[in-house]
């Protein structure tokens, strides 16, 4: 019997988060293993008739600026394979 050998990654993505009474920003930050980073944004805006809650725009802007980077690692995923291949694939989707 033949042993396979795993390795394992790991990745640690980094979210930060700056508020206003109106408005929440959210900077998304991910640094892969070979050295390069991907960052994005999300945005989350506060109607004047709800009630101010933090938490709320945080998941919001957290959750937008997440899927901003997963379209992002795609793209860079998508483009690896092309110049790895000398030709066009078909474009990756969630």
């Amino acid at each position: 019997m033949i042993a396979m050998m795993h390795t394992t990654v790991g990745w640690h993505v980094e979210l930060e988060f700056e508020e206003d009474s109106h408005r929440t920003r959210a900077a998304a930050l991910v640094r892969l293993p070979d050295g390069s980073e991907v960052r994005s944004h999300g945005y989350a805006n506060r109607h004047p008739s709800d009630a101010n809650q933090p938490r709320v725009g945080e998941e919001v802007a957290g959750a937008r600026a997440l899927n901003e980077l997963a379209m992002k690692l795609l793209t860079k995923a998508h483009d690896e394979i092309d110049d790895a291949s000398g030709r066009t694939s078909h474009p990756l989707t969630t």
